[in-house]
């Protein structure tokens, strides 16, 4: 904060990357999304609040400075399937917990009365069929969790959308800093995305995923 406060805009910049890799905490990711936008860098400014709503979803100030980003420069927000939205309602760390948790706590409702030689009662088999409930609605949550690690931002404007991953490769379009898109593999230094127009290579530079490093 010190040197930002100095004007010292880019060792600020450095100093925040280097504290959201080693705790990657959503004020620290929101603080770099603030710092990028002033330096005129909306693609890392996108990034790093989306990172800062990836590791808290509740964190408000993130979300509203998402909003403004994309409408003040005119961008899509990513394209969620109806069981990545739901992962988006607790922190993405929850999930795994939650499943794990219910699928065993179901599975010894079951089978603890057998072990124990006791008569299964009807409290053991609510709670057995509230565990397997549980854990059956929290699996489309957990996939969704899996399946937003491959959405990511465009970070640099006027990046060339081509159809191969070589720098000559014939470009289809242009893509604004901040456009989402989803990876579907890399080769070399390029990256296959689709977006919600087209599909094809950018360079792996300037692409970077949501889900931090």
């Amino acid at each position: 904060m010190k040197a930002w406060q100095a004007g010292d805009s880019a060792r600020a910049r450095q100093l925040f990357e280097d504290s959201a890799r080693g705790d990657p905490a959503s004020g620290t990711w929101q603080n770099l999304g603030q710092l990028e936008w002033l330096r005129g860098r909306t693609g890392p400014a996108v990034l790093a609040w989306e990172r800062a709503a990836w590791v808290d979803p509740w964190n408000t100030t993130a979300r509203e400075d998402l909003r403004y980003a994309r409408k003040n420069a005119q961008l899509e927000a990513p394209d969620l399937a109806w069981y990545e939205v739901i992962s988006t309602w607790l922190p993405v760390n929850a999930w795994p917990w939650i499943t794990g948790l219910s699928f065993w706590f179901a599975v010894g409702a079951v089978l603890l009365p057998g072990i124990l030689r006791g008569r299964r009662t009807t409290t053991q088999q609510a709670l057995a069929a509230l565990g397997l409930t549980v854990f059956l609605l929290s699996l489309p949550a957990y996939a969704g969790v899996i399946t937003r690690t491959r959405i990511g931002v465009i970070l640099e404007k006027d990046t060339l959308l081509r159809l191969t991953p070589t720098s000559q490769g014939q470009s289809t379009t242009r893509l604004s800093g901040g456009d989402p898109a989803r990876l579907r593999r890399s080769r070399g230094g390029f990256v296959l995305v689709r977006t919600s127009r087209s599909e094809g290579w950018v360079e792996a530079a300037r692409f970077g995923l949501i889900c931090p490093p």
